[in-house]
């Protein structure tokens, strides 16, 4: 019965999506935007049910089309061209992100370990660059910023899914050290390749 719920949820997702997709396509407006439009406007209506997925169906169903969409218009030659600074900022970046973020909710928010601080800052740090690149689109950025937005976005997601699996661990073992988890993630990271 739950498979069932989370079926119909999934599919009533999926037609909002097109739906707010084409009706952002006829207005020529980037469709992320109306997308988080839709949602605060669902947020805000009384009586509708809380809508809980498992993290395994995100993972499972709408992550897997998200990258191989990323991936299939990336250039792969353009990709290698601009590696450097795509791993700059899918790694670079959300690490310190991750560590910025980690350490203002460890300061910040009373009772919270540094294991748990760490989760919150991988689940915030990786941006989406499908809106930036959508109104980059518009704007006519150049397109080795496009590029590299779109490598980023790709290697960005890993980097973060990693760094959550880390901190997760650590907080269900009661042991986080930050050599320990450096190593893990240097780990965890040349194994899910």
């Amino acid at each position: 019965m739950e498979s069932l719920h989370q079926l119909e949820i999934v599919i009533l997702l999926l037609a909002a999506v097109l739906a707010l997709t084409t009706v952002a396509n006829k207005i020529l407006i980037p469709y992320p935007i109306l997308l988080v439009i839709g949602g605060l406007i669902l947020g805000v209506v009384p009586g509708l049910p809380t809508v809980t997925l498992s993290p395994d169906l995100v993972f499972l169903v709408f992550l897997p089309p998200i990258l191989w969409a990323a991936a299939y218009f990336t250039s792969l030659r353009e990709f290698r061209h601009n590696l450097r600074p795509i791993l700059l900022l899918a790694v670079g970046l959300v690490l310190v992100t991750t560590a910025a973020v980690a350490a203002v909710a460890h300061t910040v928010l009373a009772g919270i370990g540094w294991a748990e601080a760490i989760a919150l800052g991988a689940i915030v740090s990786p941006p989406d660059a499908v809106s930036a690149t959508a109104i980059g689109n518009r704007l006519r950025i150049p397109r080795r910023v496009v590029t590299i937005l779109e490598g980023e976005s790709l290697v960005n997601d890993a980097t973060a899914l990693v760094l959550h699996r880390v901190a997760v661990g650590a907080a269900v073992t009661g042991t986080f050290t930050e050599g320990g988890a450096i190593l893990e993630f240097i780990f965890a990271a040349g194994t899910t390749n």
